[in-house]
């Protein structure tokens, strides 16, 4: 399962967008505890819904990401460094505070997104640097008692980290070699991780002229996603909210009023999966339709191995078609008559959106 991270200044929405996403009830930490919270959200697919409608299976299994949040922490970046959760993630979701509210304080008096995404920018480069300076200190004791080529290579790198970092630029700007970024992975550091901006705005900023995309432009974040390995996302969590206490047919009429085509939480929750560089396949059948979430790029073995590892090991061939002409013929019997079933086999590489039938031996 893929693992996000929420991390952000106090009153910026991050806990009440994480509840409303992951369906999790308020936790006793956002009344002065800090305390981690863990939720799972399933990711929207039309296309999956679509595949449900047609072969009406007893179960619908969407793809899913698990978010971890911690409430009531007020020790910044440095406080993450010791959570398991938080080391481990995938990737991290900053949720910017953009929305005007006198009854909540923001922490530092004005609204400034650009000036909180880079005051916890600066908190994860600094988290990093202390890990890369503590790891290079212990690397010198070692290597004056003799030399030893793969420990001079982790310093060679982890000098490159820390000459990075001390010029203020977090780790996923770097571009290494897949053996370095392997050296690199026991350290978990949290500013190479993919990064997804949420900017929480007003009700009027999202919804008025020009959009999401105007407002991010007036606040000075249009070019914020051109870095590597980075995302930009508006939400309204007042609106949100009141999307969540409607029944799903009259949240879609809400969403039209507002001239929204899907609610926020649903593209961030999609962003993520996307910032990743994963893709989803389907099975499906009568007992059930269900998506999968592998790598771009998985071969069809791997993905197999996704299923059970004894399709995996008993991989005899992928039997494939693309989801598109499968609604549009109505069945996989008219896709065979078609030519549109084809047989693949170990090293074919996955396709978003590809509905996949594996033979394998037991």
């Amino acid at each position: 399962m893929l693992r996000a991270a929420l991390i952000g200044l106090p009153s910026a929405g991050k806990t009440s967008l994480f509840q409303l996403m992951t369906s999790a009830k308020e936790s006793a930490g956002s009344h002065g505890k800090a305390e981690i919270q863990v939720g799972i959200a399933k990711v929207p697919d039309a296309r999956l819904d679509r595949l449900t409608a047609l072969f009406n299976p007893k179960k619908h299994v969407p793809a899913t990401v698990e978010f971890t949040d911690i409430v009531g922490a007020t020790g910044g970046a440095q406080s993450l460094v010791d959570v398991t959760a938080y080391r481990n993630a995938d990737a991290l979701i900053h949720v910017v505070r953009a929305f005007r509210d006198p009854a909540v304080p923001a922490p530092h008096e004005t609204i400034d997104p650009a000036r909180d995404i880079q005051i916890v920018e600066d908190e994860l480069i600094l988290a990093d640097l202390g890990i890369a300076e503590r790891r290079l200190e212990r690397l010198a004791r070692d290597l004056k008692k003799g030399k030893n080529a793969e420990l001079e290579r982790e310093r060679d790198v982890l000098a490159i980290c820390r000459t990075t970092l001390e010029e203020g630029k977090p780790l996923r700007t770097l571009t290494l070699a897949t053996d370095d970024l392997k050296r690199l992975r026991g350290f978990q550091f949290l500013s190479a991780k993919p990064l997804l901006i949420v900017v929480n705005l007003d009700e009027s900023d999202l919804t008025g002229a020009g959009g999401s995309a105007a407002a991010l432009e007036k606040l000075g974040l249009a070019n914020v996603a051109a870095g590597p390995k980075t995302r930009i996302v508006a939400v309204c969590a007042k609106i949100e909210l009141e999307i969540a206490q409607l029944d799903a047919s009259d949240a879609k009429s809400f969403l039209a009023d507002l001239g929204l085509t899907e609610s926020g939480l649903d593209r961030v929750i999609r962003a993520s999966y996307d910032l990743l560089g994963y893709i989803s396949f389907f099975t499906v059948g009568e007992d059930e339709n269900r998506a999968w979430s592998i790598p771009r790029g998985t071969n069809a073995q791997f993905a197999a191995g996704e299923i059970h590892s004894d399709i995996q090991r008993g991989f005899i061939r992928a039997e494939v078609v693309s989801c598109d002409p499968l609604l549009e013929r109505g069945s996989l019997a008219a896709c065979r008559e078609n030519a549109e079933m084809r047989l693949e086999g170990k090293d074919y590489i996955v396709q978003d959106g590809d509905v996949i039938n594996f033979r394998h031996a037991t």
